[in-house]
């Protein structure tokens, strides 16, 4: 399948309320011509993976602040895989502590981008990384 834009399933996940950066995101990335569907707060691993496979996403971007970046990322991760979305790029923002960003690698995220990272590098890399589908 080929289309022209990215599309980019953004959203919080857990009890972290907190998402004007998540919104800042979304409408950024819309301004670099993809389609964002915004999935808002208080997400469940399970409901992002439903969105990303519902609305054929190419990338699944994930936004804390809150500190359960470590629990929830190994839980995306877990669904993606359980679900066959290894063409998916799972990007992960917010603030967190540097030392976590290595971690969350490991975990299996394609990349992270601690709070303010430069737009165009998150464009960039999202627009050189997507994989193409089948």
């Amino acid at each position: 399948m080929n289309r022209d834009k990215i599309k980019v399933i953004v959203s919080k996940v857990g009890l972290d309320g907190h998402d004007r950066g998540a919104k800042v995101i979304a409408t950024l990335l819309k301004e670099a011509g993809m389609e964002v569907v915004y999935l808002g707060m208080y997400q469940t691993p399970e409901g992002v993976i439903k969105a990303a496979i519902d609305e054929d996403a190419d990338v699944i971007g994930l936004s804390y602040l809150s500190g359960e970046h470590l629990v929830y990322t190994p839980k995306i991760v877990d669904e993606m895989r359980k679900f066959g979305l290894s063409d998916v790029l799972l990007v992960v923002g917010g603030s967190f502590p540097p030392e976590d960003v290595p971690v969350m690698k490991e975990m299996g995220v394609d990349e992270v981008f601690r709070g303010g990272s430069l737009t165009e590098s998150i464009v960039d890399y999202i627009e050189k990384n997507t994989r193409e589908k089948g």
